[in-house]
């Protein structure tokens, strides 16, 4: 995607760093979610009406084809020629989000010298997930061609409504019209996205997503093969040799996998490195992909 002329980059950096993180607030609004308002700059930023119309203005300056104002919703919406004026790196944003966090600046804190955080080899494409956060907020449908590790590369519609990290990587919760179910879908295998305007149908909502809205209680103990526990109790913070999750269905099997939690009955994976086992057992046949589960054919 083309980006911001030198000129204009020059131009914002003029303005001083409050105003940028207002014009950045509009930027990551029209890219993310597809539109934005006076009252949500005024609502985040505490400012006045006036004020906000002048950053507006002062955007509209900056990016003319990037907004067009809605009289009717008093809105402004995201056009087709949008280019960011701003960039919002994808790793970060879908992490502030997840944490409540919606402000426009994500070029996140400067790394540090003396705490560091795993390698990560995944990372989303920005136009990718702006697409599909778009979809969810605005609850439209996407045709998109993606990758299966199965089938490779295909044409479909989805219509998504959360975007989750499983802990490994991100990926999108979605009802499958080509399939007539819920599946999880990388962020990573799209290749390309592009909305349908036509309005989504009732059942693919996220409220029957049966999977999603069941939530399940795992309650994991340190795995009985190890000579003493007490390690494992202070690494996951257990309370009485045990800790209890609270998780949806969806995604219990990718921590469980993700943990390397022991799912067999006898819990007999001692040798594959699991330092976790599953306490309640019966908890697995409420979880529709059991199958990512370590021993769940033991079990």
């Amino acid at each position: 995607m083309p980006q911001p002329t030198l000129d204009t980059k020059q131009a914002i950096t003029l303005l001083g760093h409050a105003q940028q993180d207002r014009l950045a607030f509009i930027d990551f609004s029209l890219q993310y979610f597809g539109q934005v308002a006076r009252t949500d700059l005024i609502q985040r930023f505490q400012t006045g009406l006036a004020a906000s119309t002048r950053d507006f203005s002062t955007y509209k300056e900056l990016a003319p084809d990037n907004l067009q104002l809605m009289h009717q919703t008093k809105r402004y919406h995201r056009c087709e020629q949008f280019k960011p004026l701003f960039k919002h790196n994808p790793e970060v944003i879908l992490t502030s989000l997840s944490r409540g966090f919606g402000n426009g600046i994500s070029s996140g804190v400067q790394p540090s010298d003396q705490c560091f955080d795993a390698v990560r080899l995944i990372h989303p494409d920005a136009n990718i997930i702006a697409s599909i956060m778009r979809a969810i907020h605005n609850k439209q449908a996407i045709k998109c061609s993606y990758v299966s590790v199965s089938s490779g590369e295909s044409e479909r519609a989805i219509v998504p409504h959360s975007i989750v990290n499983n802990g490994h990587r991100w990926h999108v919760r979605a009802y499958d019209r080509k399939t007539n179910k819920f599946r999880d879908f990388v962020c990573t295998r799209f290749t390309k996205v592009s909305a349908i305007s036509a309005d989504i149908r009732v059942h693919e909502a996220s409220a029957y997503d049966e999977q999603w809205q069941r939530m399940v209680t795992l309650c994991l103990i340190p795995h009985p093969s190890l000579s003493s526990s007490l390690a494992i109790e202070l690494d996951y913070a257990m309370q009485e040799g045990k800790l209890i999750l609270h998780l949806r269905a969806a995604i219990a099997a990718y921590v469980l996998r993700q943990w390397q939690v022991d799912c067999s009955v006898q819990h007999s994976l001692n040798s594959q490195g699991c330092q976790l086992a599953l306490a309640n057992l019966e908890v697995l046949s409420d979880i529709e992909s059991v199958g990512l589960t370590l021993g769940h054919k033991l079990a």
